[in-house]
């Protein structure tokens, strides 16, 4: 899905501070740079870097590693680049890219190091371990912290009503309920932004799993469907549920905008990704620590859980000959105190996938009531880390329910319409 970066793209010049910092030289394998220590590390230029920065400095320092970066774009333009390096070998000793149903696209089998048996990949989590596998096998870390598709909720009102975390759809909506009759808008919207109505059918997926945990293989194969699965299309339905208790002005409002009322207090909930939280914390820091998270709820209040999207992986090249240093870098940056370097140079808007990481005391509130979901494992990852089929239009079918254009049932119709062209297109078998 479409997402909105919180920090902006990082100037060129801190790129080039970084490389300045490892000594500018080129990458390659020579026996000086090896001799020297020194790895070579590609990014995009779209993900934010002072994490992966910090860390960098912390490698030197601990491990005498220095660290070369370069610069690729993003988007199909930087998806490129990276299948044609790793077609050539001439492809840097770390580099990030996708986890996710996106992994096979560049062959990990021949061009990525196996960590499967590798000591520091051992602690992260099984849903991290899902998305970054291919046949079994293991080939990515994480390169920063998860985040989940879910609600976002302004604690202050939640204490101004007497209300409590709801733990299914029913009690949410009596909340909600609650809320209305307060004055307060009960449902913050910002489709303006139109990837933002997307999220109560999106993160409803750990519910979809709960019932059906074999969803993504069967819809994979075309042999589920939105429009006649009744637990795939509640997430529809959800969207026509909450139309009594939205702003008015939704479909003008935009993604600044919603984190404008939900922080300032207009508003109670706003389903969302969480890496909303960052944008709150930069524009009202004062409001951060009244924004909390939960899950969007199902029908079970003993199975209440948590939609999450993977973090990109860091991978290690197959190839590489500089391999050792390469398992050093990346065992220190998924280590206890690679995790508090990245963390106090950018907050993570989510946790880690990784087993036994203690949140530094500076995360967002938010952040820590989602850890409470990754502690009693009730986490799973979106549909988009296990199933490659996802039609363009769905922005607007969400659109068109919140509105009351069209019903829960014509739009999972339209839907499944949608991903039958999208299946064909990429020559699924079963399509």
């Amino acid at each position: 899905m479409k997402k909105k970066f919180v920090f902006t793209v990082l100037p060129l010049l801190l790129f080039c501070a970084v490389a300045a910092l490892s000594g500018c030289k080129k990458s390659g394998g020579s026996a000086e740079a090896a001799e020297e220590k020194v790895v070579t590390f590609l990014v995009d230029k779209d993900s934010d870097f002072s994490g992966a920065e910090a860390v960098i400095k912390a490698v030197e320092q601990k491990l005498g590693i220095r660290t070369e970066v370069e610069i690729r774009a993003g988007g199909t333009e930087g998806d490129n680049l990276i299948k044609t390096r790793l077609a050539t070998g001439d492809i840097a000793d770390l580099f990030w890219y996708n986890t996710g149903s996106l992994l096979q696209a560049i062959n990990p089998e021949r061009n990525i190091y196996d960590i499967t048996d590798e000591p520091f990949a051992a602690q992260y989590t099984d849903d991290f371990k899902r998305s970054a596998s291919v046949n079994g096998r293991l080939y990515a870390s994480p390169q920063g912290s998860t985040q989940a598709g879910a609600i976002l909720y302004n604690k202050a009102i939640y204490r101004e009503l007497g209300l409590s975390v709801p733990h299914t759809w029913k009690d949410f909506l009596a909340n909600c309920e609650k809320i209305k009759a307060a004055g307060k808008i009960a449902v913050i919207a910002g489709v303006k932004d139109t990837w933002t109505s997307q999220l109560f059918i999106l993160g409803d997926e750990y519910n979809v799993k709960a019932a059906i945990p074999n969803f993504p293989t069967e819809y994979t194969a075309n042999r589920a469907k939105y429009a006649t699965n009744p637990i795939a299309r509640r997430g529809f339905e959800k969207l026509a549920e909450i139309r009594p208790y939205l702003n008015r002005d939704f479909l003008a409002t935009n993604y600044d905008q919603a984190a404008e009322m939900l922080a300032m207090g207009e508003g109670a909930h706003w389903a969302i990704l969480t890496q909303a939280l960052s944008t709150i914390s930069t524009n009202y820091p004062d409001k951060i620590d009244d924004i909390g998270v939960f899950g969007i709820p199902g029908d079970d209040p003993n199975n209440h859980g948590l939609t999450v999207w993977i973090a990109n992986g860091l991978y290690i090249a197959k190839n590489t000959p500089r391999l050792e240093l390469a398992r050093q870098w990346v065992a220190y940056y998924v280590s206890q105190e690679g995790v508090e370097v990245y963390s106090q140079a950018r907050k993570p808007d989510g946790p880690f996938s990784i087993k036994g990481i203690n949140l530094p005391a500076s995360v967002y509130a938010g952040v820590r009531e989602m850890q409470s979901y990754f502690d009693e494992g009730k986490t799973d990852v979106a549909l988009e880390f296990e199933s490659p089929v996802k039609g363009p239009n769905l922005e607007q079918l969400c659109i068109e329910v919140m509105s009351g254009v069209s019903t829960p049932q014509q739009a999972a119709e339209a839907y499944d319409q949608d991903v039958t062209k999208q299946a064909v297109q990429l020559n699924l078998p079963g399509w």
